[in-house]
């Protein structure tokens, strides 16, 4: 009875070691569509590294202040895919000429859903990142960081248009975009 016990424990153990699977770590810029659900993205080149910090600029007379900070292993989830990366996420404070804060999500916790990297060009030496917009959405587009040396970044920034007015978005009724929407806006790291 004693040896039929032990060959079950072991045939459990065995079969459950066929059924796990070691996740398969791809290279950041991997097509998701291409990799199985629960892959990793992971940054082995270190590409994001270098645009990793504080980062000011001045625009139409505000101050635009960037926290950028990389999260590894981060779970996305999406309508076809889920699987885990590495990214930048972008915080930010936008200040008037007065000192005032006009917009912050600085002291949002970091996650990559509001403003986050999707990939890196490296011909480009260039990252490319999602930004879903101020509230109701307002802005959601694409913002590219271009490194031009180790202490400076271009921004380029292009929303896509969604036409609100006040009455459309319940809640805090902010629908404008404060964040610079212009090309090769330079960044200065802090």
């Amino acid at each position: 009875m004693k040896k039929i016990k032990i060959v079950a424990a072991f045939f459990i153990l065995f079969i459950s070691f066929l059924q796990c699977k070691a996740q398969q770590t791809y290279s950041l810029n991997t097509d998701e569509e291409t990799v199985p659900d629960y892959s990793y993205l992971k940054d082995l080149n270190n590409e994001l590294e270098p645009y990793i910090g504080t980062y000011k600029a001045s625009y139409q007379g505000n101050e635009i202040i960037l926290y950028i900070t990389k999260v590894e292993h981060a779970l996305k989830e999406r309508t076809k895919k889920t699987y885990y990366m590495d990214a930048l996420v972008v915080r930010y404070t936008v200040k008037n000429s007065s000192g005032i804060i006009l917009q912050s999500t600085q002291n949002i916790p970091s996650n990559i859903k509001d403003f986050y990297s999707m990939g890196t060009m490296p011909q480009y030496n260039a990252v490319v990142l999602y930004y879903s917009g101020t509230n109701c959405g307002v802005g959601w587009g694409t913002v590219y960081f271009r490194k031009i040396n180790s202490t400076q970044i271009y921004w380029d920034y292009h929303p896509n248009s969604s036409l609100l007015n006040e009455g459309d978005c319940p809640g805090n009724q902010d629908i404008k975009v404060y964040l610079p929407v212009t090309k090769d806006l330079i960044f200065t790291k802090q």
